[in-house]
């Protein structure tokens, strides 16, 4: 890659929503420079590319960034169109593609749920998915990307919420579990324990990083739901 298209990836490891950017990323086959960031003390490259949100992930691509885990996807879609389509190319397919895509993050990755509440909320994914390898159909595409890397926070709901996924969404769990078998998934996730450990040490610590904060009020609603 020449250094005028260079990527550079502001993240944070355990972070699902960086973890949707590096599987896109790994999708399109693309190199790019991980910069890991601190979660308490921002880098000035962080507040000056994110002065909004100051949040990761953020993608550079020729010195411009790109916010937001779902945005960047879509550019990563966009611009680098040649290999692996991650939205359909049909308008109708691709509307719908982001509506679930929304919901996912709305309902799973979203401030508050209690336990029976999250449970509903991945049936009605179940019930989307269907018999579909994939919920875009026969391939790994959109929807499963903007949701997989919730994967990592199975073991930690199971733990903290006393949720047995298995059990009660099984057509995830078996969904997720074929998603792995991508190279790209799998080597973009989170470790479910080093996941659950990483939380916990932040709960301690007290962090007000406000997209971790969110997952433990997520976690906090579903330990005493």
């Amino acid at each position: 890659m020449a250094e005028d298209d260079q990527l550079i990836l502001l993240e944070w490891y355990p972070s699902v929503f960086a973890a949707r950017v590096r599987i896109a990323l790994a999708e399109k086959g693309l190199k790019y420079e991980s910069r890991p960031e601190d979660l308490i003390n921002k880098s000035p490259l962080l507040l000056k590319m994110n002065p909004v949100h100051k949040q990761i992930p953020v993608l550079i691509h020729k010195g411009r960034p790109i916010c937001g885990s779902m945005v960047t996807v879509q550019y990563i879609d966009e611009v680098w169109n040649h290999k692996s389509p991650l939205l359909p190319s049909d308008p109708l397919q691709r509307a719908h593609a982001k509506f679930w895509a929304d919901y996912v993050d709305k309902k799973i990755f979203g401030i508050g749920s209690s336990k029976k509440e999250l449970i509903e909320c991945f049936k009605i994914l179940e019930e989307e998915l269907g018999d579909k390898p994939y919920f875009g159909g026969e391939s790994f595409g959109y929807v499963d990307l903007s949701l997989i890397p919730c994967y990592s926070s199975f073991y930690t709901y199971e733990t903290l919420g006393k949720l047995i996924m298995a059990e009660e969404c099984p057509k995830i769990v078996d969904w997720a579990h074929r998603c792995l078998q991508k190279e790209s998934v799998s080597k973009s996730l989170c470790d479910q324990r080093k996941f659950y450990e990483t939380i916990l040490e932040i709960s301690r610590g007290g962090s007000t990083w406000s997209s971790v904060q969110r997952f433990l009020n997520k976690l906090d609603q579903l330990h005493n739901s």
